[in-house]
């Protein structure tokens, strides 16, 4: 298909549609994220469902729509649940082995030497909710300048600040420190800048900043960029990837904001990929066990969807997947391990069902089968 230009490729962080089959390994039997949230009053789908999205596998609870794309649902090969390795996979990336997480905090080994090296002293260094922490230990560090550093049970270190303690940049600094210890057996998948402001209970702002764990191979992104086509990221894409593979980046603030900002690629004279990611659903409500919120924001999507369908060019295509689940109505806040949808639409793309096919690596191998 090389009379393609563009692919602009969506992930709906944490969309997942239905627990895969070792979701039992993972603690995770039973879930399904938009079961879940397809139950709420709020859940409206229209468009999304005249593509196609409900003859997807395992989507038998929703209603069925005309199918004008090619759609797939997708088991993770790779052996964990988190952003990282999702969006490794959807780039072609396979992790054999996951990432390492801290359940009883980091060893004090690694804590004092992120201490020496900040001239900080850390309080809390235990799981934990994101914004339950600020509450617990926002005036101690107000009190004491002390970082305030987390994990959960994701692949992350996380540190929290008040920016009015710690400035933005100098907060980022510290990530960057913590990113150059945090390797081989410590190599968390993401070190992760959680800046808050105000008065207790205090509020999380809009400066989180993620630094990744680079990509242990060449990755989709890279191989576009060495064969010359442009490669743009929207979202959190660029700090997924280290920065690896990108011609272009812009980060967004909010779903809202990436949406628009998609929509202003789309207006843009480009060849190659958009790689978009719209963090909400998982950030705001999939982690904070919010169904009517996680209802609506997919709602929203879907009630976005025609403006930019009818913006598509001949030779444009759209696809739209999820890196993992998060479903706001199971035990506890962390991801789930689940199917991801895949739906590919576009002028000159054949409606069909692929049924189930192993592994999100489905993805990379259409976006280079796209842009030859």
């Amino acid at each position: 298909m090389n009379d393609i230009k563009r692919v602009f490729l969506i992930v709906l962080d944490s969309c997942g549609i239905g627990e895969a089959p070792d979701a039992d390994k993972f603690g995770d039997a039973g879930c399904s994220t938009i079961k879940t949230i397809s139950q709420s009053e709020y859940f409206n789908i229209p468009n999304l469902l005249s593509l196609g999205y409900g003859e997807i596998d395992g989507l038998s609870f929703s209603e069925k729509g005309s199918l004008k794309s090619h759609v797939a649902r997708l088991k993770e090969l790779s052996n964990g649940k988190d952003t990282t390795i999702g969006h490794w996979e959807i780039a072609g990336v396979v992790s054999e082995n996951p990432l390492p997480t801290f359940p009883d905090g980091f060893p004090e080994e690694l804590i004092s030497e992120f201490s020496e090296r900040t001239g900080r002293r850390v309080i809390c260094n235990k799981p934990y909710s994101g914004t339950e922490v600020i509450k617990d230990y926002g005036e101690e560090h107000l009190k004491t300048g002390a970082l305030i550093v987390y994990t959960s049970a994701d692949s992350v270190f996380q540190i929290a600040a008040h920016e009015d303690i710690v400035p933005i940049e100098e907060l980022y600094s510290y990530c960057k420190t913590a990113r150059e210890i945090l390797e081989g057996e410590w190599g968390v998948g993401r070190v992760i800048a959680r800046p808050f402001e105000g008065e207790y209970p205090f509020k999380r702002t809009s400066n989180r900043h993620d630094f990744s764990l680079a990509p242990p191979k060449k990755t989709l992104l890279d191989e576009l960029k060495e064969n010359g086509f442009d490669v743009i990221g929207v979202g959190k894409i660029n700090d997924i990837f280290a920065g690896r593979g990108l011609t272009e980046y812009v980060y967004t603030k909010n779903n809202a904001d990436g949406m628009e900002k998609t929509l202003k690629y789309q207006k843009k004279d480009f060849k190659g990929l958009c790689f978009v990611n719209l963090v909400d659903f998982d950030m705001v409500y999939g982690h904070r066990n919010d169904i009517e919120g996680y209802a609506k924001a997919f709602s929203e999507f879907d009630s976005w969807l025609p403006e930019f369908i009818d913006g598509m060019s001949d030779d444009d295509v759209l696809i739209i997947t999820a890196d993992h689940g998060c479903d706001p109505g199971f035990p506890g806040t962390d991801h789930t391990r689940e199917y991801v949808p895949f739906l590919m639409y576009g002028k000159k793309i054949k409606s069909e069902n692929a049924g189930t096919i192993d592994g999100y690596t489905y993805v990379s191998q259409w976006v280079k089968k796209l842009l030859r």
